[in-house]
């Protein structure tokens, strides 16, 4: 698979909480480094994803929006 977007971060998913309509998903990037991803929770089963699988976090973004308190 080939996509356009720069920002592709393999690691391995250490969590998946499904939910009736999305699911949220936390991938390990790097030894005590997470992210996390909604996806639809139809899209979390048609993709088989598991706990302990190897799976890339994919960032396609035309901006970051950081805030502070």
């Amino acid at each position: 698979m080939k996509l356009s977007a720069r920002n592709i971060l393999p690691g391995k998913i250490t969590a998946i909480k499904k939910g009736p309509i999305s699911s949220l998903i936390t991938i390990e990037i790097a030894p005590g480094v997470s992210i996390s991803a909604s996806v639809t929770t139809s899209a979390a089963t048609e993709l088989k994803l598991k706990k302990g699988m190897t799976a890339s976090a994919v960032i396609k973004a035309s901006s970051v929006m950081v805030g502070v308190e």
